[in-house]
């Protein structure tokens, strides 16, 4: 009784395993082989042969009313199926046939004697020469035209992947998509490719069903009379009337299903995708009433010479008129209705017309390039546009300098900007604008070129410097020169890469603070579960990580970072006092960034004086905030500074400013756009080990 009930469990978890769903084509398999081998009795025959008829009539409704080919994506293993199964059915029949032939009547079954006498009316003369008309259509319209456009479909779908991938690669870049629907089109894409290139297959099954169904009559014909009258003693004439009306008849009713299954598919293949299936695009587009109109009044015309067939001509030439009247005046009736529409719209109060929600208050990206609609070859693949490409460089490189991914780069199209100009949009405000000249090349002045080359005068838009835009054929003379010579995505690119690393604590947002905290919770959870929020807010965090990032420092070491909060928090809650603990942890790493760690760190010092006097202002200010200097001595202190940085990058060393940790992040915060040129560190940030050089000491003097 127990193994009894093992068992049955057993049995049913299999079941649960195997779903009945996937034994469908296992079981058709094993049908075919039997058909192939086994010899099958007329009534099993006739039931086959009926299924038969049914499947493509199955499948050529689906392939009629699908909207797009990938609807019905399993086509071309139904078809195969379906191919193998009906040449399994011809041998069976034929086994049979020439077996049972000479009985006559229904001695292959009820259905190969009704297409035999009822079809072709017992005359198998007619009967031979309608099989011919059948394969004729199928073997050389349908199938030939079906594989045809299938070996072309499949070819220029396989030529178009690659462009298909790069066109979904830079709508990801430009965050026209997010990861998980690029995904679902890559899938998308690689299944069309897959698919086509099947369906080129399924032509060949199909043409070579054709071509076995005239072999198959051949030898079914030539045997049947050679078995008929060496076996059986018939005559040339009752062994015809016998064995030539059953063949023809198994012949026709294999090929009918499979003239219908050649005719699905070509529909597959040969039509358009859109979301509408066959039936209803011909509705549509053929429910023209001038078209039938025009069509009408010509079998009118026709049907009123005398010697035509009047009555016909003129009955269904008055229906198209007829039809032609009703189409048109059902356009006519949807006109109406729309306007009546539109003018009760118009009729309603204002706060009736639309209900508002929050998807209507625009939302501005954190990053975005806006194209006047000249520009819009630029992001064109087709059209070499390589647009898409430098900004998806910029975001890597600078997402691997910084340790954050950067937020999308947006590049879209701006009706209301000139055609050939462009917006650099961070945070919904404009950072940068410059005009392109599409076709051209800008060469820029390095400021030591042998001599000047013609074209239209601009400021580099990225550093200023002067350049010139040029013709195609001035690009290697301008080059030979001395000038840098640059395409238009590249003054784009390059000009976007300087606006983002000038407002780099911008582009980091909540979320992906929040993400990089995520991150390291993943190998230290004690560590955040203690700092966040017990002892500081997610704001302060995204302060002090943005303090440092305004200052060029990367936020690779987000664990040191924490950790350094973490230790720092219970004492002080001020983001300028936690960062300047931050830096002095990530010293090293600070000092990296301008020295090569076995280098000597070449720095200038403030006159001691001058220090002292800074010190003091910024002592006496409440919190270290609002220090003010006198006018003229902050702008001799700026001129100082900016000429230190100058004799600095002339001689292509890094300009650094030691002070002391308490101006340092006032004077950091002084200097304003000059802090991207010269780094100022303070004492505590250099590391004991560090070898340093003092080149001078800046000093205040008076300046002519």
């Amino acid at each position: 009784m127990d193994l009894s009930l093992f068992t049955l469990t057993n049995f049913r978890h299999q079941l649960s395993i195997f779903p009945l769903s996937s034994l469908v084509i296992p079981i058709i398999v094993l049908l075919v082989l039997s058909l192939l081998v086994l010899p099958i009795p007329p009534v099993l025959l006739d039931v086959f042969f009926t299924f038969n008829i049914i499947l493509a009539l199955l499948i050529i409704m689906v392939a009629i009313h699908t909207a797009t080919p990938m609807d019905f994506s399993s086509f071309p293993i139904i078809v195969l199926f379906a191919t193998v199964m009906r040449l399994g059915l011809n041998v069976a029949s034929t086994r049979v046939v020439l077996l049972e032939g000479h009985e006559g009547g229904d001695a292959a079954g009820q259905v190969i004697e009704a297409f035999g006498q009822f079809v072709i009316g017992g005359n198998y003369a007619v009967g031979f020469i309608v099989f011919c008309i059948l394969i004729i259509i199928n073997f050389i319209v349908i199938t030939k035209g079906a594989g045809r456009v299938s070996e072309v479909i499949a070819r220029f779908t396989l030529d178009a992947l690659p462009g298909k991938q790069m066109a979904i690669d830079a709508d990801l870049n430009a965050g026209v998509i997010d990861q998980e629907t690029a995904r679902i089109r890559r899938a998308q894409v690689t299944q069309e490719s897959d698919f086509f290139g099947s369906m080129d297959g399924a032509s060949k099954f199909v043409r070579g069903d054709a071509i076995a169904g005239i072999l198959i009559l051949l030898i079914n014909l030539i045997g049947g009379l050679v078995i008929g009258m060496m076996q059986h003693d018939l005559s040339l004439g009752d062994a015809a009337e016998a064995y030539v009306l059953l063949t023809i008849g198994d012949g026709l009713v294999a090929q009918i299903p499979a003239l219908i299954l050649s005719l699905a598919t070509a529909i597959i293949v040969s039509r358009v995708s859109t979301d509408e299936s066959a039936p209803e695009q011909a509705t549509k587009q053929l429910g023209n009433p001038i078209a039938f109109g025009v069509a009408g009044a010509t079998l009118v015309a026709l049907g009123v010479i005398p010697g035509m067939p009047n009555a016909v001509f003129l009955i269904l030439g008055g229906g198209a008129i007829g039809l032609s009247y009703l189409l048109k005046k059902k356009q006519i009736a949807e006109i109406t209705t729309g306007e009546e529409l539109q003018q009760g719209v118009a009729e309603r109060p204002e706060d009736e017309l639309l209900e508002l929600d929050w998807d209507d208050a625009g939302q501005v990206d954190v990053i975005s390039v806006e194209l006047g609609y000249g520009l819009i070859p630029l992001i064109e693949e087709e059209r070499h546009g390589r647009l898409l490409q430098r900004a998806k460089g910029i975001r890597k490189k600078m997402s691997g300098e910084y340790g954050f991914l950067l937020p999308t780069i947006r590049i879209r199209d701006n009706l209301d900007i000139p055609p050939h100009r462009y917006q650099l949009v961070v945070n919904g405000s404009t950072r940068g604008v410059g005009d392109i000249e599409l076709g051209r090349f800008l060469a820029i002045n390095p400021g030591s070129v042998l001599e000047t080359v013609s074209g239209t005068q601009i400021k580099e838009p990225a550093f200023g410097l002067d350049a010139v835009w040029i013709d195609s054929k001035d690009k290697e003379y301008a080059q030979a020169v001395g000038y840098t010579v640059v395409d238009t995505s590249t003054v784009i690119a390059t000009h976007l890469n300087s606006v983002l690393r000038n407002n780099t604590e911008e582009l980091l947002t909540y979320e992906i603070t929040q993400h990089l905290i995520d991150r390291v919770e993943e190998t230290s959870p004690k560590l955040i579960e203690e700092l966040i929020p017990e002892n500081l807010s997610m704001s302060i965090i995204v302060k002090v990580l943005q303090n440092l990032l305004s200052e060029g420092v990367p936020i690779k070491d987000m664990r040191t970072i924490l950790e350094t909060l973490s230790d720092i928090a219970p004492s002080t809650k001020s983001p300028e006092a936690l960062t300047n603990y931050v830096r002095t942890k990530l010293g090293r790493l600070i000092v990296q960034l301008v020295c090569d760690p076995l280098d000597t760190l070449e720095v200038m010092t403030l006159e001691p004086n001058l220090e002292q006097m800074l010190t003091d202002l910024v002592k006496s200010a409440p919190n270290g905030e609002d220090v003010t200097l006198e006018p003229n001595l902050a702008q001799t202190l700026i001129e100082t500074l900016s000429d230190e940085v100058t004799t600095a990058q002339e001689s292509e060393k890094p300009a650094v400013l030691i002070v002391s940790p308490m101006i340092r992040t006032w004077l950091s915060q002084f200097i304003g756009k000059l802090k991207k040129d010269l780094s100022i560190l303070s004492y505590r940030e250099v590391p004991d080990d560090q070898p340093i050089k003092i080149l001078r000491t800046i000093e205040l003097k008076e300046r002519e």
